[in-house]
């Protein structure tokens, strides 16, 4: 159940302070993310401040009287229940979703055992820790999952440190590299079909949005570098399709304790059955990111949108 949403007029009486940047391998989306939310929530007439939190000392939102934070900070460090943590220590509200909720929505591993324990679909899987791998791991999560497979660090986001491996040589090639962004890996057995993104906003699940890449899989050049990726909105499902989509999204949000606004991705497999991936709880918001484009489908303008994320913000996290 989702609380009312916060007065307007209140809300433009605060201070409001947007976070963004920080030191994770996503500064660089956090930074655009930042720079167009303050945009946004400044034409809706709030009082922003924007602060790069790289170097910033959090105690100084105190002195700043600053009322509120919407955070645009992606990957570790904003999207793992960290700041949510700090925030809460200082008694400061804040967009997305709480502690919990961030840690195991970013954390895959945990979210695919959370997947599987409510009974929602999700691709086969398997974890390699760096502390007991041996050269014979490979081997023996091929032989689980099958001949090819996707390599993804448990707590990075954007793609990032994530490979295809269809050997034995590929996969130990692609564990190494994904080694130097965590100690922990999910390997995942390989989907053959469409990729889905259902943006979450208070209860509701957005228009679901497809995405079509000419590489082998939507990484991080596809998203954020390549010319040539598509988004499809409407996704092209039927409106059955669509809504078990939209089901399984929200069933998934709710899974992992998100709350206020998110994202899901998802893939079918080589039967056309819907697979979980993970839950994004502070995806990407420059004008032109998913969660806008689902936005704009429902008829959400983006300064509309990050007005909405602000007044789902509230204190009942802590």
């Amino acid at each position: 159940m989702v609380k009312p949403l916060l007065d307007l007029k209140t809300l433009q009486q605060e201070n409001i302070a947007v976070l963004f940047g920080g030191d994770s391998a996503e500064r660089e989306i956090s930074l655009k993310s930042g720079a167009a939310i303050t945009e946004g929530l400044i034409n809706s007439g709030f009082q922003v401040t924007a602060i790069d939190t790289q170097g910033f000392d959090l105690a100084n939102l105190q002195t700043q009287k600053i009322d509120r934070v919407f955070i645009a900070l992606h990957g570790r460090g904003g999207e793992d229940g960290c700041i949510q943590g700090a925030l809460e220590y200082l008694n400061i509200p804040y967009t997305g979703s709480g502690v919990l909720g961030s840690a195991l929505s970013m954390d895959k591993v945990r979210s695919k055992q959370i997947f599987k324990a409510t009974g929602l679909p999700t691709a086969d899987f398997a974890v390699v820790n760096q502390a007991d791998y041996e050269s014979d791991t490979a081997e023996g999560v091929l032989a689980q999952l099958g001949s090819k497979v996707m390599v993804k660090p448990a707590k990075e986001g954007s793609s990032i440190g994530m490979a295809i491996a269809s050997s034995i040589d590929e996969l130990n090639a692609a564990l190494q590299h994904a080694f130097k962004y965590d100690q922990q890996i999910l390997v995942e057995a390989w989907l053959s079909g469409a990729e889905f993104t259902v943006s979450v906003l208070g209860n509701e699940a957005l228009p679901a949005i497809s995405m079509v890449t000419p590489n082998e899989f939507y990484d991080y050049q596809a998203k954020y570098q390549s010319n040539c990726t598509q988004y499809h909105c409407p996704c092209g499902l039927d409106k059955a399709r669509e809504e078990e989509l939209q089901t399984i999204a929200l069933k998934a949000f709710n899974a992992t304790g998100a709350q206020g606004w998110g994202r899901v991705d998802l893939m079918q497999d080589s039967n056309g059955k819907f697979q979980l991936l993970e839950v994004n709880t502070v995806p990407g918001m420059t004008v032109t990111s998913l969660v806008p484009k689902a936005a704009k489908a429902a008829g959400i303008g983006f300064e509309q949108l990050v007005t909405r994320v602000l007044q789902l913000s509230g204190a009942d996290k802590f």
